[in-house]
């Protein structure tokens, strides 16, 4: 292998204490994909978060209600790059800054013209988009301004409906993830204030592979470039290196129930982690999970 190998450089950057990732090293990395993009819930003062992987089913549910429409590989992404603003708190490891989103949806359509109530693709489509925008809005809180389809094919007559994706159980949890086990008094009256707010089903904890669903960071860190200004940077800023931070910062990871707007709770959850420690901290919360039940 020679220096100049491209897959030693890419290992290098991903893993520079060691030549080769171990085990661990390559479940934590297929854990990380596996959440998807880490988006932007809310507006810049919201200080959310929520996952590509957490967001998905809730879309893929209002897709799969329009009539003669199946829907297939959605994601979700930054609109217009260029267009961001800088968080009120620094934001977690390899979010994006807020800024307007765009829906990617695959879809397949009724192919039969003649079918009760069948309707132009034109028609089909706009429904789609509408449906989609509106819940990206009203269930999570995603500032959604684009929506892109495309057809990949047709449905016949006889096909049977999609089955629906599994409920994810509040006990089931994400590979990888490990309960949250307080390493001290504040991190355990954190976690406490947060189970209190209604709409949290459970504390996560998968975000770099650490198994901990509270982060309590302390003041003087560098904080993301512009972090606290709320202002449109026009380049996707709010990433690099800015001044210490004059507090000390918390970062929660949560799974919400499905049956509450997601951006609502996870700004409750900011307030109640906040609140629970007498310095009251700058807080993150990332969203990682929509569970379809709630918490007993």
């Amino acid at each position: 292998m020679t220096a100049d190998d491209p897959a030693a450089a890419e290992r290098r950057a991903a893993f520079p204490d060691r030549d080769r990732p171990t085990a661990e090293d390559r479940r934590a990395v297929h854990r990380q994909l596996a959440l998807g993009r880490v988006l932007p819930l809310g507006g810049p003062r919201d200080g959310t978060w929520i996952t590509e992987r957490a967001a998905r089913p809730a879309l893929h549910d209002a897709a799969a209600s329009v009539r003669g429409v199946r829907p297939g590989r959605l994601r979700i992404s930054p609109a217009r790059p260029d267009e961001s603003y800088d968080p009120a708190v620094p934001p977690p490891p390899s979010a994006l800054p807020p800024g307007p989103l765009r829906i990617d949806v695959e879809f397949r359509v009724s192919a039969d013209p003649l079918a009760a109530a069948a309707e132009p693709l034109p028609v089909t489509a706009g429904r789609l988009r509408e449906v989609l925008a509106r819940s990206a809005t009203e269930r999570l809180g995603l500032t959604v301004t684009e929506v892109d389809l495309r057809v990949t094919g047709l449905l016949d007559a006889e096909e049977p409906p999609a089955p629906a994706p599994p409920p994810e159980e509040p006990s089931a949890g994400f590979p990888g993830e490990r309960k949250q086990s307080p390493g001290n008094d504040e991190e355990a009256r954190v976690a406490a204030a947060v189970l209190a707010v209604p709409g949290v089903t459970r504390l996560t904890g998968v975000l770099g592979g650490l198994g901990r669903a509270i982060h309590i960071g302390a003041p003087g860190r560098t904080a993301p470039s512009g972090t606290g200004t709320g202002t449109s940077t026009g380049t996707g800023s709010g990433r690099g290196s800015g001044p210490a931070l004059p507090r000390r910062h918390v970062r929660v990871e949560i799974a919400v129930a499905a049956s509450r707007r997601t951006l609502d709770v996870a700004r409750a959850v900011r307030a109640a982690a906040g609140g629970a420690l007498p310095d009251h901290p700058s807080v993150a919360v990332l969203v990682t999970a929509v569970d379809r039940a709630e918490k007993d």
